[in-house]
């Protein structure tokens, strides 16, 4: 799933794909902001690690669970 991350006086999104599911990342955001969590620590498919500040936070953008279909179907 690809998650789009916009952080205030930021110009670039941070974007990356995981392979949690949209409803882990919307418990894990929800249970940061309700708990006043300094950062939210998320991980893409490829190993890397993002620390985000949850009070710059300006949306977060949960993509589709779906992969993108590459050619063509016949």
């Amino acid at each position: 799933m690809e998650i789009r991350i916009g952080i205030v006086n930021t110009g670039r999104e941070l974007s990356f794909e995981t392979a949690a599911s949209a409803d882990e990342v919307r418990g894990q955001v929800a249970a940061a902001l309700e708990q006043s969590t300094a950062h939210l620590d998320f991980s893409d498919v490829k190993g890397n690690r993002y620390l985000v500040p949850t009070a710059n936070l300006a949306y977060i953008e949960l993509g589709t669970e779906e992969s993108r279909r590459v050619g063509f179907v016949a």
